[in-house]
């Protein structure tokens, strides 16, 4: 009995010894067909986010221009803000204009001054804006204003009144209501009223004996047929000369130039009637 006890113990240890064998063998065959995950090399630096590449500005040429602007003469940067101002005919504050035209009045000291002092410009201790020579906006003004100079204004001094002057100085020609003439010296036109309560005919026979009277080719020489006549000329071409002489200018005459449309006439005409000049054709 003893014998057959310890064959049975015998049996059982095999047996599970066996079954520890097929278990360790079945382990081994799975860990063999699903590797094991490899763990990360871990970095001896701790992780960063990578950085956002790097954006230069796309108004590198807005800016270079805007630097150059403020770089620029203080005459320049006048010249660029009284531009603006007249064509705009707008008041700018002075962040305005820097918006405007990129010119930092507040940041140039001389500037500000300048444009404070300058004769085109009007500052109200607030906004800059554009100062005409005459104070007049639209076609009606421009027209009360000729009217007060009988003796005529220069329309050099309108053009800068409002944008349209010019159109509407030709309006009033148009209409009858001003006369536009060219002065002989400075070949600048005079605007002159015409007055419709003073309507003046003229015979033609007057008129072609008006155009007919031929005119001294020196300045002098018709100043004194003036004064032979008892009128005072308006220019005194001696003393000219004789500052100019002083100065050393010499005044030299300009070359006259041809004209297709006056080629035929080839007399200047006089201003004043035939007989106060007897004396120089009788001369």
């Amino acid at each position: 009995m003893a014998l057959q006890e310890k064959l049975d113990r015998f049996k059982q240890q095999q047996e599970k010894c066996q079954s520890m064998l097929s278990n360790i063998a079945a382990k081994s065959a799975s860990s063999r067909s699903t590797p094991k995950p490899v763990p990360a090399a871990t970095s001896p630096f701790p992780s960063a986010r990578p950085s956002a590449p790097v954006k230069f500005s796309n108004d590198t040429e807005r800016l270079q221009h805007i630097n150059s602007i403020r770089k620029a003469p203080v005459g320049a940067q006048m010249k660029r803000v009284i531009d603006i101002l007249f064509q705009t005919r707008q008041a700018f504050t002075p962040e305005q204009i820097n918006e405007a035209c990129y010119v930092d009045v507040n940041g140039n000291k001389d500037v500000f001054e300048g444009l404070r002092k300058n004769p085109k410009v009007n500052y109200d201790g607030k906004r800059f804006s554009y100062k005409a020579k005459h104070d007049v906006k639209n076609k009606n003004e421009l027209l009360v204003l000729i009217r007060k100079y009988i003796e005529g204004i220069a329309v050099i001094d309108l053009k800068d009144a409002y944008p349209n002057v010019m159109e509407d100085l030709q309006g009033l020609k148009a209409a009858g209501q001003i006369w536009l003439l060219s002065n002989f010296d400075s070949q600048e036109d005079i605007a002159f009223p015409n007055d419709p309560r003073v309507p003046i005919k003229v015979d033609d026979d007057l008129k072609e004996l008006f155009r007919s009277i031929e005119l001294p080719r020196d300045m002098l020489d018709i100043e004194k047929d003036l004064q032979k006549n008892g009128m005072k000329p308006a220019t005194n071409t001696a003393k000219r000369r004789a500052a100019a002489q002083v100065q050393g200018i010499t005044s030299k005459p300009k070359p006259r130039q041809k004209n297709k449309e006056f080629s035929k006439k080839a007399k200047l005409t006089n201003a004043h009637l035939p007989e106060l000049f007897q004396s120089l054709k009788n001369s």
